[in-house]
């Protein structure tokens, strides 16, 4: 992921005992205190995920600034720290990425390259077949 941007000075670093944390503070852009919690959430990843190309201060700005009665004027990204897929969907996602491995190794490239760009996990739930059970 690329280096954050940080236009409005939001990111910091919490102390919690011998552990700290790098966090991004809602407080630092005006407008989002009046947010819904929803969007607080879009707000933070906006700032986490700044970059100056595809997330920019004009996002930002446009999230802190929203108008539940205006129609979207501009579409912004959001990039979630981890995906949880059920086995339905997780399944052919897998697939798909053993398929493009297999693909770039018989191109002579790097299988190892080939990774989801967040962290994921499948949680499967209901695809066990019991045969014997008492």
């Amino acid at each position: 992921m690329s280096t954050n941007t940080d236009s409005f000075g939001a990111k910091g670093t919490l102390q919690v005992g011998d552990n700290s944390y790098e966090i991004f503070r809602l407080s630092a852009v005006p407008g989002t205190e009046k947010l819904p919690y929803s969007l607080k959430v879009l707000a933070e990843n906006l700032l986490r995920t700044e970059d100056g190309a595809n997330i920019t201060a004009d996002h930002i700005r446009a999230i802190a600034n929203w108008d539940p009665a205006a129609d979207p004027s501009i579409e912004i990204q959001f990039t979630p720290a981890r995906v949880i897929m059920q086995d339905f969907t997780g399944v052919p996602c897998v697939v798909d990425l053993a398929t493009m491995r297999e693909a770039v190794t018989t191109l002579g490239g790097d299988p190892n390259k080939v990774n989801p760009l967040s962290p994921a996990d499948m949680v499967i739930d209901h695809s066990v077949i019991l045969d014997v059970f008492g």
